[in-house]
């Protein structure tokens, strides 16, 4: 029997994007998250040196690459972990959609997410039969709730979740004992000038004890390495180790060379720093083209996109910008109700985001 799941939402804006395509000097695609800038030099250097790759990689990471998991989350995050509270994934987005599956999760079970959200975590709920459930509110969460997703900063919203917030959820999922996941893979895209963004595991949020409790992170977007398909997930020893037992039956393991590269970019924090100075250059120059054209920014404190809104139906909006060459998503595919949002993502060169601007401004 087929599983019954929603058609893929972005085949829903083909029509959209043969549009912009006719544009006279052709289409800017803002409407996906994928980076557009050079992998760093060190990291292709990193891979290439580990291509004889002739033994099978260990699931659980290379010890190299567990340390500098752990040494990554002390310096950047402010968390003290072990290797034992550390394991690599193949991208974050397999994560997402298998960790109820990973988890036993089933028919009975809720699994919550924000209810504006990236689709795949509903997809996840939906591919184990379990019940999913978009809510922002702790006391909404029922008894049979197993898996609490977070996400912050927000995918599509760029909203984030402070210590009070993460709190405050942590201590429902306790309440529950609920399985509660943070994903922080916009952490280092934090626009307000204090660094990274709060993560589920700092102490002010979870005090002593990691149990049921974890973080999900990605070197897709402060690396550049969306291609390579490299990430890792941290928190309870009791869950990474039942993660580990399940990904080895069935082989979920990041090839060897990827596995080199990741300990590569997390040693060094330089060319994050200037990726991230490459993305606020072009959020500043969009955020004032899209101003000066009558849109509200909302939320938008930190991640690859600006939430925006002209105060109508978001497949209008849509329209209205494809007419223009720009193609963008709608707030539906998040799960907005009613949807009047579009998401503009900053993946574009800086020689489209300027075609874009001028766009705006006609």
């Amino acid at each position: 029997m087929a599983l019954q799941l929603p058609d893929f939402p972005w085949d829903s804006l083909i029509p959209f994007g043969d549009t912009a395509r006719a544009h006279p000097d052709g289409i800017i695609d803002l409407s996906v998250g994928s980076p557009v800038d050079p992998t760093p030099q060190f990291i292709r250097d990193a891979l290439a040196a580990a291509t004889d790759a002739h033994s099978y990689p260990q699931t659980a990471g290379s010890v190299p690459l567990r340390e500098a998991i752990v040494d990554w989350y002390a310096r950047r995050r402010g968390v003290d972990l072990g290797v034992v509270n550390v394991l690599p994934t193949i991208g974050s987005k397999e994560l997402v959609a298998l960790l109820p599956l990973l988890l036993g999760i089933g028919k009975g079970d809720v699994v919550v997410y924000p209810t504006i959200a990236y689709p795949t975590y509903a997809i996840g709920a939906a591919l184990v039969g379990a019940t999913p459930l978009a809510s922002d509110d702790p006391a909404e969460w029922p008894q049979n709730t197993r898996l609490i997703w977070l996400n912050s900063p927000g995918n599509p919203d760029g909203r984030v979740l402070g210590i009070e917030g993460l709190r405050a959820a942590v201590a429902r999922a306790r309440e529950l004992g609920a399985v509660i996941v943070n994903d922080e893979c916009y952490a280092e895209l934090n626009w307000d000038g204090t660094g990274p963004t709060p993560s589920i595991l700092d102490r002010a949020v979870i005090g002593d004890s990691r149990h049921l409790v974890l973080s999900v992170y990605s070197l897709s977007k402060q690396s550049n390495l969306a291609g390579y398909r490299a990430a890792f997930v941290a928190g309870c020893s009791d869950l990474i180790g039942e993660l580990l037992a399940v990904r080895k039956h069935a082989g979920l393991i990041p090839p060897a060379p990827v596995q080199a590269a990741m300990v590569a970019a997390l040693a060094d924090d330089t060319h994050v720093i200037v990726q991230r100075a490459r993305y606020l250059s072009r959020r500043a120059r969009l955020l004032v083209a899209l101003i000066g054209a009558g849109f509200t920014i909302d939320d938008s404190d930190a991640g690859l996109y600006l939430w925006a809104t002209r105060g109508e139906e978001s497949w209008a909006t849509v329209a209205w910008l494809a007419d223009r060459g720009i193609l963008v998503a709608p707030g539906a595919f998040y799960g907005e109700e009613p949807a009047t949002h579009v998401r503009f993502a900053l993946t574009a060169t800086d020689a489209d985001i300027d075609k874009a601007v001028a766009r705006l401004a006609s």
